[in-house]
C-alpha cells in the first residue's frame, strides 16, 4: 500500500500550530511580543495628552499611539521573532534534521512564518480593541480595506525581511542583538514611540528609506479622522512592497540549513559532562 503524505498546506498548518504552542508556552516571548506594547500604550496615554501634528494632519495622541504600536506589535511578532528563532533552530541542528524527515523543509519554514503572522494579527487586534474601548479610537468601515491591505503587505514584507536577516546572522548568540539593533532605532525615527514634530532633515530622510515608517504612516491613515476614505497610501505601500521583494531575494539566495561553524561542537562540549555523569 502506498502511503499518502499530508499535503504541503496541511504540513505547514500543523507546524504553525506546533510553533504557536511553543510561543504560548514561552512566557518571556509572549510578554515582549504581546503584553509589553499594551503596557506601553497605557503608559504613553497616561503621560501624554492632546494632539500631535503628523504628515497626515493633526491626530489625537491616543489614536497616534494605538495604531502606531499596533504596527510595531506586528513587526515584533514577525521580523523580530523570526530573526531570533531561525538562527537558534539552525544552530541546534533542527533545520538540518528537518531536511531528513518526510516534512517538507519549505512547509516547516512556512509553518513558522504562518505562526508569526497569526501572533501578529492577535497582537494588533488586542491593541486596536484596547484603543476602541478605552482611548476613543475611531474605526470607519470605509477605511478598513486600506488597513487590511496595508497590514497584509507589511506583514508579508517584514516576514521576508526577518528570514533575510536571519539568513545573514552568523549565529544564534548574535541574533537578539541584530534584531534589536535593526528595529528599535527605526521605531524612534519612524514616529512609533515618539511623535516627531519638525525633526532634522537627515532624520526624516533616514525614516523615509526604511519600511517601518511607511507601515506606520499607512496604517495610521486608516484610523485618522482627518484622512478621507478609502485612505489607501499607495506610495507607502509601494515602498513596503519593494523592501519585501529585496527581502525575498536575500532569503532565497542566502538561507542556510546547516548549523554555524562551532555551534554543534560547542553544544556537544556542554553536554559531555552530563552524559558522563549519567
Amino acid at each position: 500500500m502506498t502511503r499518502v503524505w499530508p499535503s504541503w498546506s496541511r504540513q505547514a498548518v500543523r507546524q504553525a500550530r506546533a510553533q504557536t504552542l511553543v510561543f504560548v508556552r514561552t512566557p518571556i516571548a509572549a510578554f515582549f511580543t504581546l503584553l509589553l506594547p499594551l503596557v506601553m500604550l497605557i503608559v504613553f496615554n497616561a503621560l501624554f495628552d492632546g494632539e500631535v501634528d503628523t504628515e497626515l494632519g493633526p491626530i489625537k495622541i491616543s489614536q497616534f499611539y494605538t495604531s502606531g504600536l499596533a504596527a510595531f506589535t506586528a513587526v515584533s511578532a514577525t521580523y523580530t521573532n523570526l530573526v531570533n528563532f531561525i538562527p537558534m533552530r539552525r544552530d541546534e541542528g533542527i533545520l538540518k534534521r528537518v531536511r531528513g524527515t518526510p516534512l517538507q523543509p519549505s512547509a516547516y519554514i512556512g509553518g513558522v512564518v504562518l505562526s508569526a503572522l497569526l501572533i501578529a494579527v492577535i497582537g494588533a487586534v488586542l491593541m486596536l480593541a484596547l484603543g476602541v474601548l478605552f482611548y476613543d479610537l475611531q474605526v470607519e468601515a470605509a477605511k478598513m480595506p486600506a488597513a487590511v491591505v496595508t497590514f497584509v503587505v507589511a506583514l508579508t514584507t517584514f516576514s521576508l525581511l526577518g528570514l533575510a536577516v536571519a539568513s545573514l546572522v552568523p549565529n544564534a548568540a548574535s541574533a537578539p542583538a541584530v534584531a534589536n539593533a535593526t528595529i528599535l532605532p527605526l521605531a524612534f525615527i519612524s514616529s512609533i514611540f515618539v511623535p516627531l514634530e519638525n525633526p532634522p532633515r537627515w532624520l526624516t530622510v533616514m525614516g523615509d528609506i526604511f519600511p517601518l515608517k511607511h507601515f506606520a504612516e499607512a496604517f495610521q491613515a486608516a484610523f485618522n479622522p482627518f484622512v478621507e476614505a478609502p485612505a489607501f497610501r499607495w506610495g507607502n505601500l509601494a515602498m513596503i512592497a519593494l523592501w519585501g521583494v529585496g527581502g525575498a531575494a536575500v532569503a532565497v539566495r542566502k538561507f542556510n540549513w546547516e548549523p554555524s561553524v562551532g555551534a554543534t561542537r560547542g553544544r556537544r562540549r556542554r553536554r559531555a559532562p552530563e552524559e558522563l555523569a549519567a
